[in-house]
Parts: C-alpha cells; sequence; structure tokens
C-alpha cells in the first residue's frame, strides 16, 4: 500500500510542483491540463487550459499528487489550508534545514527550525503557495535535546 497526499492550488500546480521537484530532488511524471483532456469533458471553459487536472511528483519511493480546482468544483479551496501538514522525514540534520529553508523561501516559518525535545531538528512552516508543511530530524538512538 501506498498513501499518497493530494494537494489542490488554484492555477499554481505546474508551478508549486517544479518547486517540490527541485527543493526535494523529484521527477514529475505526470502532468495533464484540462486542455489535453478528451472530447466530452465538462471542463471546457479556456481559462483553465493550462490548469492540471493531475500532477504526479516522485520523490524516491514517495509520491505527491495535484490538481488545480476552482472554488466551483472545491468549496474553499481559497482558504488557507487547515488540518494537515505535508512531512518530511530525515537523519540528516542539515538536509532537513535546507528543506526548511528552500520551502519557507517566499512563505512563512510557523515554527523556526530547530531542535526540540523530540528531534535534533524540526520546524513547520506555510510554503508560498499555501501548503502547510512539517520538516522532522529523526534523532539517532544516542541523541540527547542540548537544552
Amino acid at each position: 500500500m501506498k498513501i499518497v497526499t493530494s494537494l489542490s492550488f488554484q492555477g499554481q500546480c505546474r508551478e508549486a510542483f517544479e518547486f517540490y521537484a527541485t527543493v526535494l530532488g523529484g521527477k514529475i511524471t505526470a502532468a495533464f491540463p484540462y486542455g489535453d483532456a478528451p472530447p466530452g469533458m465538462p471542463i471546457t471553459d479556456e481559462k483553465y487550459k493550462n490548469w492540471l487536472m493531475h500532477c504526479w511528483l516522485e520523490v524516491g519511493d514517495q509520491a505527491l499528487m495535484g490538481a488545480d480546482m476552482d472554488a466551483a468544483w472545491a468549496p474553499n479551496i481559497e482558504k488557507p489550508k487547515n488540518g494537515f501538514d505535508v512531512t518530511l522525514h530525515s537523519t540528516d540534520t542539515a538536509q532537513a534545514q535546507r528543506w526548511f529553508e528552500q520551502l519557507s523561501a517566499g512563505g512563512k516559518a510557523v515554527m523556526p527550525f530547530g531542535e526540540t525535545f523530540w528531534s535534533p531538528g524540526f520546524g513547520s512552516l506555510i510554503d508560498k503557495f499555501g501548503i502547510p508543511w512539517m520538516v522532522n530530524t529523526i534523532p539517532s538512538a544516542d541523541w540527547k535535546p542540548q537544552g
């Protein structure tokens, strides 16, 4: 089984997934715009032609899925995302901090990256696309908090 988070945007899916691919070292393996849909699809308005109906980003054996959604199709899409975070885990604190810094560029740090009682490096943020993230360093078996 694979559980995959699907992220919704309003016209920024391609830009967001290209950004995530760069930051995370992944590869977009699918990006289907509404304009390439087969005849008979109900979404035919020209303004959605370049919006993505499906995007798939592979990062190692993990993945993110995404799509552009209009408010008429996804109520509350324009509101801040709430109740979930895309979470990254690494055993490398320096790598986790790089992810945090890159993902928070143009966005907002909610909890600055730093040591916690459970981790040598943790931070949470909302990226420039409005997606909430947590970045966590998995401690080694002998790790003890400094503070």
